[in-house]
Order: structure tokens, then sequence, then C-alpha cells
């Protein structure tokens, strides 16, 4: 049995249906098991067990973590993000759980330019030391984090950023969720430290000028100073101020190291990760 914790956000969620597609029983944990049931499609809902379960409640992890053979841990960023997922690993440990997939980030370093990256090193290096086989993901940007910007477009045809002429890769959570399923269903997992990028790495401004062909109309990329992308984001775009940091440290991380497409994710699964055009042109009403 597969266990997938944050069922109810975007990669769990994938992760959750490419089990589905693939065969494979799984068992989803949300704090509201009635939301997330009304929320799967029949396939999913015909291979997943929908359980009760909450990460600052290590006792409801180890009930729902018992014999399971395989955990997929992701959770949302935020200030109690370490805490939640150390509970998770803890309980894991206890319940004997062989191996643990986990979605980290890039840039996960003990001196991480990048907050939530400094955090993700820390739960990686505890998964480690807890004898579980251990296989980390870490993806770049999410492309349906892009949607974010659809409100700003579509008013003001205006992408606010800091990262200059820097180039992004960002990957499709769909993806994330096949990788993490092939992964999960290996025979004999292995372990290891897995990036995972689209195609092609983009700047804004060929993020913008991409999105204003599909629009037939103009769309400017405003780029700003990091302290005024970050006074921006709080002050006009409503941004808690720990969201607004993380976003100022990726993207200047992304100025700092130069982003190349990588063909992990073609090796994982057989075939070439969406593209970034595809799924623009997937949700191009958004930002009309």
């Amino acid at each position: 049995m597969i266990v997938i914790m944050g069922a109810a956000g975007a990669t769990g969620g994938a992760t959750l249906r490419s089990l589905a597609a693939l065969g494979a029983p799984g068992r989803a944990l949300t704090r509201d098991p009635a939301r997330l049931t009304a929320g799967l499609d029949a396939r999913t809902l015909a291979r997943t067990t929908v359980l009760a379960a909450d990460a600052a409640d290590p006792d409801s992890l180890r009930a729902a973590f018992r014999g399971a053979r395989a955990l997929f841990l992701t959770m949302a960023n935020g200030p109690h993000q370490v805490r939640y997922e150390l509970n998770a690993v803890q309980a894991a440990a206890d319940c004997g759980v062989e191996h643990v997939v986990k979605v980290s980030a890039p840039a996960a370093e003990p001196d991480s330019p990048v907050a939530v990256s400094r955090g993700h090193h820390l739960i990686e290096e505890r998964l480690r030391a807890g004898g579980m086989t251990t296989t980390v993901l870490r993806p770049y940007a999410f492309m349906q984090k892009l949607l974010l910007l659809a409100p700003g477009i579509a008013a003001a045809g205006v992408v606010h950023g800091a990262t200059g002429a820097a180039r992004c890769n960002y990957v499709d959570v769909r993806d994330i969720g096949d990788a993490a399923a092939a992964l999960l269903t290996r025979p004999e997992p292995a372990g290891g430290v897995y990036p995972l990028t689209g195609g092609r790495a983009y700047s804004h401004r060929e993020l913008t000028a991409l999105l204003g062909d599909m629009l037939g109309r103009p769309v400017r990329y405003l780029d700003l100073s990091p302290s005024k992308l970050y006074a921006h984001l709080v002050g006009r775009a409503g941004m808690p101020p720990w969201l607004a940091s993380h976003v100022v440290e990726i993207q200047q991380l992304a100025v700092a190291r130069e982003e190349t497409p990588d063909d992990t994710f073609l090796r994982l699964t057989g075939r070439a990760p969406r593209t970034l055009e595809a799924f623009l042109h997937e949700n191009l009403h958004r930002f009309r």
C-alpha cells in the first residue's frame, strides 16, 4: 500500500491520479475526506482509500501509516512545513514504512539562499537518518503557479518580477505526479535525488512574449529590484510576507544559478515532459 500525504493539494492529487492510472492502490490522507472524495474521478476513487489525518497530529499519522509499504510526502510551503513533515517522517519510521518519496526543492542545502530549501534539506537529512529508502524529487517552478499571474495579465497586461534576463525552468505538476508514481511502483526502489524540469527554460520576457502572441495583445514584463518586488507582492498582490520573501528568493536563485532543462523526467517515464506552450494554451481563458 502507498500512502499519499498532501492528497488534496496539486502535487499530491496529481500523484494519486497517476498511481490510479498505473493500477496501483493508494491511501490518500486529508483533513477533509468528504471534500477530497467528491473531487476524485471514478478511476482514481476506485483505487483509493481516503482517510482522515492531520500532519499536526502524530497519532493520526501513525494510524494512517500502519501496514503501508511506501509514502509519498508533499506538503504546501509554509511556516509549519518543517514541523509537519518531520512528524510524518517519524510516524513513517515508527510504522515500518520502507520507502519514502519526498517532494523537495532545488538548492536544498544547509546554507541555501532560499529559506524553504534550507527546510527541505533538514527534512531530507532526517529521512536519510531514519533508515528508510529515500527518494527525493526536486522540481523547479510549477507551471500551475503561473495562473497566479492571470489577474494582473487580464487586467493590465503586466507581469512583475526580479529575474532580469535569467531563464527559469518550469514543470507541470502532472509530470511530477507521473514521475512520483513511476518511482513509487518500482519493484526495488533504489532511492536517489531527481531534479524535474520541463523541456525548456524561459525568461520572464520570453514568457510574456509567448503569452502576448497567444492572446493577440501585448503583455509586458516589468523588471523590479528584489526589494521593490517584495513590496509589490505584499502591498499590491496581498501575499503574506513569508511567501513574498520566498518568491523573491527563488527568483534571485534563478539569477545566481543558471537554470537549464534536465532529462530526468524522460529517463523516468520514457516520454518528454509537457510543454509550457501546451499548458498555456490549455489555460489561456484564465489570462483573457
